[in-house]
This record gives C-alpha cells, structure tokens and sequence, in this order.
C-alpha cells in the first residue's frame, strides 16, 4: 500500500511511444491476467495519463485487498475488477473508474478516507466514502443498520450521482455471483434489491441494469419457477418464429411502402416481468401473449407520429393501449409512443416508437449521458431531474430523524407507475397512480397542502381522499385556518405528503404533549407540597442534565407523551435533583382535571366515547399521549392489571364548554316514518346528528337505528333519552360501545 499514482503526464492519447516510463511500469503491472488486460482494453476512450491512474489505483486496491479471497475462492480483486469494468462500459470519468476499484477498501481493510484522498484526490475519497457502510457503527438491528446505510447512500448520491451508477454495477455483480452464499443471505439480498436498487435503477432511466438486477433476483428467491419459466420461454421462442418472422416483415413493408426509414427490433419481456404478469393476473404462461414486443427505432419525432399512423393502417389498435410518453415524458425522462395491436391470429403485438436518442435514454438512463453523444443534452436535462428528485429526498431526510421511517418514505416515492394531472393554469404533475388530492396539493407546496380544506376535479366538487386519474384538471380549495388531518396519513401515496404530514402533526403532538406534561407534573408537586415556581434553578439543571433534556418544555412533552413518570420526575425535583429510593410510579395525587380532547396530546377513546358525568380514567402510553376511557370501558378491564403504571386518576372539569360524541341505538317498531319521528325528537332537544343509519338487515316487527348525537354531558344524554322513550313507536335506547 506504499505505492503513489505516478504523476499526471501530458502524452498523446494514443500510442506507447507518448507513455513515460512509470506510466509503462504500471500499464504492465499484472500484464498476465486477462481479465485485468481485457479491462485496461476498454479505457481506450481515456487519455494514457488516466489510464496510469486507474492502473495505480487497480495496483493499491489489489495490495490492500491483498489475502481476502471471496466466498468461491477467487481473490478479492476480481470484484472492484468486474464493478470498474462496468463503469468502462458506460465510458465514465476517471474518478468514478478509480472509486469502483477502491470502493470496498474503507470497509474491509485498514485504509482510511485521508489516504485515498491523498494518493487519488478529494473527489474519488468522496466516491468511495458515499459507497462504504456504517460498519463501525452499532445498531439494534438489521433493518436499522439498512435503513441507515442506504440513507447514507442517498444522501452521498444526492452530492454526485455516480455512486449510484457504482452502487448498482456493485449490486449487480455480487448478484451474478452469489452461488457460494447460503440460501437465506441470498434472498434477503435479492429481495432488498427487487425493493430498492432495481426502483431507484428504473427511477433514474437504468432501465437495462433495472432488467438485469429484477431477473438476477428473481433466480435466486425463485431458483426453481426461475428455471421452469426460462425454459417455457426457449420453447415459445421456436415455436412463435414463424409468427414474429410475418409481424417483423409487415412492419417493415409497410413503413417502407410509407417511405419511412426505420429500425425494427424484436425484443422480449424479462422472465422477471412476464413472473409478476402472471401472478398479478392469475395466468397460466400460455395465456401471457405479450411476450414479445417490438421497437421502432426512426430519426425524429415526427416520423414517430408517422409510423404510428403507418401501422395503425396495418393492424388494428386496441382501444385505451395508446400511450405517448413523447408529448408527456415519465418522470425519469424515459420517452416513446406506446401502441398495442391485434397481429395475425388474433396475438397482441406490443409496440414502442422512438428516436435513436430517446432509445439511449431509454435503456441506460443517466449513463447515456456519458456513453452516447446524441443524448448529451437530454442526459444532462435528466440528470438535472435526478438532482431535483435527490435533493427533494434531502428535505425528506431533515423531516424524518428516523432511518426507518425515511426508508418507507423512499420505497414509497419509487413508484412503478404515474398519473398525470393538471393544474388549473395548465401545468402538468407527475404522481404515484393512487395519489389523492392531498398528495397534488402537498405537490404543488406544503402549505398549499396544509391549508387544504376542498378540491374541485374537472369542475366537480369532489372529497380530499379522491383518487386522481390521467388528464384531471385539480384545483385545491384553502381556507387560512384549516390545518392537516390525522386522517389523511391513511390514504396519501407520496412521500412528500406523508413526510409533510407526519412533521406538522408532531409539531402539534409536541405543543399539547408539553401542555399536558406540565399539567401533570405541576399536579404531582403539589401533591408533595412544592409550588413548580418554588423550585431553584440549580435543581432544575440538574434535573434537566440528569434527563438528557435541554429545556423544561422537552421534559414536559417527554411525561405528556409518556416516555417519562410524572410522579418520579416530581420526586427527583422535590429530592434537590437526586434519585428518590423509590421509582415505582405510583401517585397518590389528586386526579388530573380535563376538558376533554385537548390539543393532540389527550384524546377521548372512540371504543367508549366518554362524556362529562362518566367515571374516566386515563391510559398514558409512549408517543401517544393520555387516552380517557369510562371505567366500564373493556380496554380498561383488559389492560389495568397487566399495565397499572400506565393508568391516571383523571376526573372532568366543572364546566368543559364542548360537545362530546355519543352513539345511540334505538330499537322501534318498524312503521311508517319512524325515523322521522326520533329525529324530530332529537332536534327538539337542540342536539345534534353527526350521523344515522337504519339496520335492514334484521329488520322485522322491529328494527335498528343507530345515532351519532353530540351531547353536552351525561345530564343533557339522559334528558335526551327521557325524550325519546315518550314516542309510542320506541321500545328500547341502548349507549353503543365499540366492541373490544
């Protein structure tokens, strides 16, 4: 590891009477392995200066590596060889080559960050630094540890996309030779690249490389139905020759009777991709007809739009399978026309339109960028695009300090499939096929999405958790004061809208969680005799320091969300800030006095709706504030014994001021307008009804119905129901409960 890169030389690019000596010495290092001289053949596109860098580089990873063989025996070398090789293929710089060959030293030897950068330069340490695990790092478990690593990686990649060109080629290879890793460890790789490199590879235009790592991982989770379907696709393809032969000569007749110039290519569907057809479908494998498709490769795009009319003419389309993804481009930049016919005898044809530019693009993504010149200018549009995309997932991580939860939020964002919508001014959005209106209005911006109240879709009123469909015209109705509902976490697909959510409710959760922490400690001080005010400050820093909290307001929210006691946190103040020899938790405190549903910190339990005038009790659970349930509640009778440290003494205020949901089942005779007749009687009372609904399915001499009423206290619901037992018609009110 002693050896330096020999110094930068200005050669010609070509010949070795331009290549100094200490640039010879290393161009002949290992001259003898033909997969090294094989990879040093395919830097020919590079000037003989970085060649000698990527040899130095080659020389010090081997050294480094030096005694570490893989699990089939090989020397180590051969796979940051094969991961550079692939970097050759796609004609990168210097820089991503030599970081392909150093990638695995930082993780598996001794060398560090400062000495790539000295021998290679800053930029290639970087590379290689986005690239290496948290190994050195403890974590509770593996799937802390992925989440982890993978957010390092997208964050690396956010700075410089080649680490996820290297990361993939990397995946990629490992994938291609894991035979010798037992059968469980192969899985769990391959099902975590069908989750995450094989989308974040089709996310970024890879489309070939997506192929290529979705059919490696389906051979090792599905070694046997692997085998079975490859074989099923040897047989069509002899037996369907003659049938692809008359398509590929019809095409070709009639673009040329058309006077088009033209590329036609048949191309079939990965094993992986026709494996998910037939279970998402419930097909046999001769009832996928589609396995081969054919590309039109011609010169403009206009003459796409022409041979689509051409064939058109030549066999019929099916309705609905028209998609022009030129005039409106996937997110990841991928463009052509999409057009399904009925060929001979009946077989569906799928067939894709293209400029030879687009075809680039289409398969190697923000590689064309290096690799083609055609597609320099749309590669760098896309790369732009990817850094868009890279730096939304920057905010993402800075609203979510959990690696699990971003990791979901990224595996949600990598959606296989889009719908297109528009704004009222014309402006197009790409989203999730899914996505509601909450999730357009959070596209547009955040506080767009916070203040939403309504939404008009194509003109039409229409509710907040509607589906979006191709073409939608959406416009977003705000009101000043509105503020984002629990409820939508349930049915938003982006994780923009999630991430945005989950932020503005914590926040909230954090302002009541304090409100009712003090509350709670301020009631166990004075339980043991001790105003909050009196306490010196001293006391409360070392409290505080003790805690791990900075503030008194961190410490009230850690007791509101039930992280910490009250009563021990009281003790610990009252003791001068030392440990109390008893940290039970039990309190002989007076019951804590509410409202009801304060802020997001205490909610009322929806199993038995309490009201003002049932005994409650309140059920402190970590992040999830004080739920309040009547003492006959089930979820009380089930859980006080198992959890009593859990349970609070909590009693109402004299006068809550609010109105409080109760459910109501009235059992009547089942005559004419007797649902009429309750509900008059109800109003009458100046009570509300959030809801109603008549049983049918028993319905007979008597029948069911049931009320949503909003009440002011057990007195009001008692009046209510004395009404109500006055109508002829009612036999029997009962309070519902949800059943546990």
């Amino acid at each position: 590891m002693s050896y330096s890169a020999p110094a930068s030389s200005s050669s010609p690019s070509n010949g070795s009477s331009g290549t100094s000596e200490p640039e010879r010495r290393v161009l002949e290092y290992d001259y003898e392995d033909p997969a090294y001289r094989v990879f040093i053949d395919t830097l020919s596109y590079l000037p003989p200066d970085e060649v000698a860098l990527v040899c130095a580089a080659y020389r010090f990873s081997d050294e480094a590596h030096q005694g570490q063989t893989r699990l089939s025996g090989e020397p180590y070398i051969t796979h940051p060889l094969a991961v550079a090789g692939a970097l050759a293929e796609w004609r990168m710089d210097v820089q991503a080559i030599v970081a392909a060959l150093l990638h695995d030293v930082m993780e598996d030897t001794a060398v560090t960050k400062a000495q790539i950068a000295e021998r290679f330069g800053k930029q290639v340490a970087d590379l290689v630094d986005g690239l290496s695990k948290l190994d050195k790092i403890e974590f509770q478990s593996y799937q802390d540890a992925q989440a982890e690593n993978f957010r390092k990686m997208l964050m690396a990649m956010a700075s410089d996309l080649r680490i996820v060109l290297i990361k993939l080629a990397d995946r990629r290879h490992n994938l291609q030779t894991m035979a010798p890793v037992r059968p469980e460890k192969r899985r769990r790789i391959a099902h975590e690249t069908l989750e995450i490199y094989a989308p974040i590879a089709t996310r970024l235009g890879l489309n070939n490389i997506s192929r290529q790592l979705q059919d490696l991982s389906f051979r090792h989770i599905h070694p046997l139905r692997f085998a079975v379907l490859s074989k099923a696709v040897k047989a069509a393809r002899g037996n369907r020759r003659e049938l692809l032969t008359k398509i590929l000569e019809g095409v070709h007749g009639k673009l040329a009777e058309a006077h088009i110039e033209a590329g036609v290519f048949g191309r079939e569907k990965s094993l992986y991709s026709i494996y998910r057809k037939m279970v998402d479908k419930h097909l046999s494998f001769s009832q996928v007809l589609d396995i081969y498709g054919f590309r039109v490769i011609v010169k403009d795009v206009p003459t796409c739009y022409l041979a689509l009319g051409a064939l058109h003419a030549l066999f019929k389309p099916v309705p609905g399978k028209f998609k022009d993804y030129i005039a409106i481009p996937k997110v990841n930049g991928y463009q052509s026309l999409h057009t399904t016919l009925i060929g001979p005898y009946g077989t569906p044809i799928e067939i894709q339109i293209r400029t030879q530019a687009m075809h680039h693009l289409a398969e190697e993504g923000i590689a064309s960028h290096w690799l083609y010149k055609d597609t320099v200018e749309s590669g760098a549009d896309l790369q732009d695009k990817m850094h868009v995309w890279l730096q939304s997932l920057l905010e993402l991580q800075s609203a979510t300090g959990d690696s699990s939860e971003f990791l979901e939020h990224v595996k949600v964002d990598l959606f296989p499939d889009e719908v297109y919508v528009f704004t009222p001014k014309g402006q197009i959005l790409a989203l999730p096929r899914g996505a509601t209106v909450i999730d357009f209005a959070y596209a547009v911006h955040t506080d767009i999405g916070h203040r939403c109240v309504a939404a008009r879709i194509d003109h039409e009123l229409i509710p907040l958790s509607a589906e979006l469909a191709n073409g939608n015209q959406v416009e977003i109705i705000t009101a000043p004061f509105a503020n984002p509902n629990p409820a939508w976490l349930g049915y938003v697909k982006t994780s923009r809208a999630r991430s945005r959510i989950r932020q503005f409710l914590r926040g909230v959760q954090q302002e009541g969680a304090s409100a009712l922490g003090e509350k709670m400690l301020n009631q166990e001080l004075r339980a043991l005799g001790i105003g909050a005010a009196g306490i010196p400050a001293p006391v409360w820093e070392h409290v505080l320091q003790e805690t791990g909290k900075k503030t008194k307001r961190e410490l009230y929210s850690e007791i509101g969300l039930g992280r910490s006691l009250a009563v021990v946190v009281a003790r610990r103040l009252a003791e001068g800030g030392e440990v109390p020899q008893s940290e039970s938790g039990a309190s002989t405190t007076a019951p804590l006095l509410i409202r009801g549903t304060e802020g997001m910190a205490i909610q009322l339990a929806t199993c038995c709706q309490p009201i003002p005038g049932d005994p409650i009790i309140g059920l402190l659970r970590k992040d999830q504030g004080l739920r309040i349930h009547t003492h006959a509640c089930p979820e009380v009778r089930k859980s006080r014994s198992p959890e009593p440290q859990n349970w609070i003494h909590v009693e109402w205020e004299p006068d809550p001021g609010q109105v409080f949901d109760v459910r109501l089942k009235v059992t009547a005779k089942n005559v004419l307008g007797v649902l009429g007749k309750v509900s008059t009687a109800i109003a009458l009372e100046g009570i509300n009804i959030g809801y109603v609904n008549m049983d049918r399915r028993n319905a007979g001499i008597f029948t069911d119905l049931h009320f949503l009423v909003q009440v002011t206290g057990r007195t009001h619901l008692a009046l209510l129901m004395r009404g109500l037992r006055r109508i002829p018609e009612v036999v029997r009110i009962v309070r519902e409960q949800e059943s546990s």
